[in-house]
């Protein structure tokens, strides 16, 4: 029964409530009694002799942990010899798997794939769905790691890192969300208090000294934690393959007579679809679901909707972590890899005054244990 027919908006939101809120109380009595035992110590935590940073967030997907995984490894890699662990989420293979040439997204995921080309020869990077055995594994292979970078670990409890960052989007910020599946929460937003160092990420570019001050007071930080400010920037598309002349080098050649097709596979396109269009060409959007494995019949899909749109020139948009799974694909059309471009991001933080992100990641690194 197709209830929208029958009911508005309004009481379709009602029952959605209705439904869902005892799901969310469920939750959150799940995760207030896992948490209980990790603090009374009933499940282990194990601290390792080398200094472990854990970045996660508390909502579900799209607060962009790569990005400033990716940001804090282009910064460090020449102090420090850094390892980095990731569940490797999506990926169809099992266990600890040690990065190198031969594999491709499917065995390690796609964003642990994406950072391993990045930094390829200046980082150690292994996906484990078991942290502490993964962080036992990379020390064993590679004695002379001194830092270790945990993807997305903050509700993983059973290593203790000497520091947690967490991502909160400025867009979702988590004091106005709710648990799963109400909301997109999996914890409670004062689990925040937990971390050392918070940060507001997509933050927009005209942000207001006055929009900074009430995030700061509705996040209600403890004194001794650290808060900063950052936000993604786009820079200009790259050819997905490797072609010797690219046709787009910059967004700002395309003209109202030109139409881009931006095809995702991300928790959240929306920021990517708002850059895209501010520009001049005609953008058609298709999604598909965060860290989706494109298939023949999606290219088919993809290939009919590109070439029934209009225009002078015609364009596929990806992201960064698409075209990565879309690179190592047997069923993209060879025919159309001229075609297919894609957006590289990067993280840039706002100037605080006596606030600078690096210099208080390296000092608590450093800091000697208390």
């Amino acid at each position: 029964m197709d209830l929208s027919k029958i009911l508005n908006k309004e009481q379709l939101r009602s029952l959605r409530n209705a439904v869902l809120t005892p799901m969310s109380w469920a939750y959150g009595a799940g995760v207030w009694l896992r948490n209980t035992a990790f603090n009374i110590h009933l499940l282990p935590q194990e601290e390792f002799d080398v200094p472990v940073v854990s970045v996660g967030n508390i909502t579900v997907g799209g607060t962009g942990k790569t990005p400033h995984v990716e940001y804090i490894i282009n910064a460090l890699c020449r102090r420090y010899n850094i390892a980095v662990l990731s569940r490797g989420y999506k990926r169809k293979t099992k266990g600890f798997i040690l990065a190198t040439d031969a594999l491709t997204p499917r065995d390690i995921g796609d964003e642990p794939y994406q950072i391993y080309r990045k930094f390829n020869g200046l980082i150690t990077l292994a996906v484990c769905e078991n942290r502490r055995k993964g962080i036992r594994e990379l020390l064993r292979i590679n004695p002379d790691i001194n830092l270790v970078l945990l993807d997305d670990a903050f509700q993983h409890r059973y290593v203790k890192p000497k520091v947690n960052i967490v991502l909160v989007d400025y867009n979702r910020p988590p004091y106005k969300d709710k648990l799963l599946p109400l909301g997109t929460l999996r914890e409670p937003s004062n689990r925040l208090l937990r971390c050392d160092i918070v940060v507001v990420t997509k933050c927009p570019s005209d942000i207001t000294p006055v929009n900074i001050r009430i995030m700061i007071r509705d996040l209600d930080l403890f004194p001794s934690q650290q808060l900063f400010f950052s936000s993604i920037r786009y820079a200009d598309p790259l050819p997905v393959f490797p072609v010797p002349s690219p046709q787009l080098a910059s967004f700002t050649w395309l003209t109202p007579d030109d139409t881009l097709l931006c095809v995702t596979g991300i928790a959240n396109p929306k920021p990517l679809v708002r850059y895209l269009r501010q520009f001049e060409a005609t953008v058609k959007v298709m999604r598909y679901d965060d860290h989706h494995f494109f298939t023949r019949s999606d290219f088919n899909d993809i290939l009919k909707v590109f070439d029934k749109l209009e225009g002078r020139r015609k364009f596929i948009i990806t992201t960064e972590k698409d075209a990565v799974r879309i690179l190592n694909n047997p069923y993209y059309p060879p025919t159309m890899q001229g075609s297919i471009f894609y957006v590289p991001i990067k993280v840039g933080f706002l100037e605080q005054e006596g606030h600078n992100f690096l210099q208080e990641l390296v000092n608590q690194i450093d800091a000697n244990p208390s």
